[in-house]
């Protein structure tokens, strides 16, 4: 079984003046995609900057993005429909008009450290839809069971996403959602609604490689990168993405499982 790699290279959270390897312009995310391709990533979810490096959902700038990584790689592009956590829902349903191939789709409201990530069931059911339509693969974001159970209600309620597939990620070890435990993805897993294709799961700061070493073992995916650690082992930072992605295609070799292509993601999303 090969073992999809998802990199996560920028994220909404951290400031590039507190972190000069973030990429957070079109050209470093152009030639991180590249690093991280040649790595062993599939995929990769992108929350795009502006020219100040400060998170954006400008319309421009993720077409811009979604562009400079096509044209340096053959990644499955993800954009986030997450943004930040300050975002207002109706820019955050616009992130779809850049044309991403897939995009994030988190099921349900989450306290995020002091903040609260918002996704009302009437949000969440909306973008989905416009995913159907528009045929973008959705990649299910649970941040608890809860989200779990929702997960099974909006597939019962719309059916399956366009392409027929449907996968998930788990964010494990966000202050405020569940931990990055081996027992809370079993409990996780165990919950997932029949009608679930694929799974991966991140693991945030230090819970990276306990979420990761879980997933391996019981057959899941894999999500990695910079928006989710920032040290590549303790008080050590991480230098780039392509780093983060080549310690997980390590992994994924010890438990016999090879890196999967993006052709092969495409497939295992219902793009092919």
């Amino acid at each position: 079984m090969s073992l999809l790699i998802t990199v996560a290279p920028t994220g909404a959270e951290t400031a590039k003046a507190d972190c000069p390897q973030l990429p957070t312009t079109p050209e470093e995310i152009a030639r991180t995609a590249a690093e991280c391709e040649a790595a062993g990533a599939a995929m990769i979810h992108l929350h795009v900057r502006d020219h100040a490096h400060a998170p954006t959902l400008d319309g421009s700038l993720l077409k811009e993005w979604v562009a400079a990584v096509r044209e340096s790689s053959n990644l499955v592009v993800q954009l986030s429909t997450g943004g930040s956590v300050h975002d207002p829902l109706e820019e955050r349903m616009k992130v779809l008009d850049a044309g991403p191939d897939s995009c994030s789709l988190t099921m349900g409201t989450t306290n995020f450290g002091d903040d609260v990530f918002m996704n009302p069931w009437p949000f969440v059911a909306d973008l989905y839809q416009l995913a159907q339509e528009r045929g973008v693969a959705p990649e299910f974001e649970l941040f608890d069971l809860g989200q779990v159970h929702a997960l099974g209600r909006l597939i019962r309620t719309y059916g399956l996403p366009a392409g027929g597939k449907a996968h998930v990620d788990f964010v494990m070890g966000v202050p405020g959602g569940m931990p990055g435990t081996a027992p809370a993805l079993v409990a996780g897993v165990q919950g997932l609604p029949s009608e679930v294709t694929s799974w991966s799961a991140t693991g945030i700061g230090r819970t990276t490689l306990p979420v990761a070493l879980a997933s391996l073992s019981m057959g899941g995916h894999l999500r990695v990168g910079m928006e989710d650690v920032l040290t590549i082992s303790k008080g050590v930072p991480v230098e780039s993405n392509a780093q983060l992605v080549a310690r997980a295609v390590e992994l994924g070799r010890l438990a016999q499982r090879e890196p999967m292509t993006p052709a092969g993601c495409r497939e295992l999303l219902g793009l092919a």
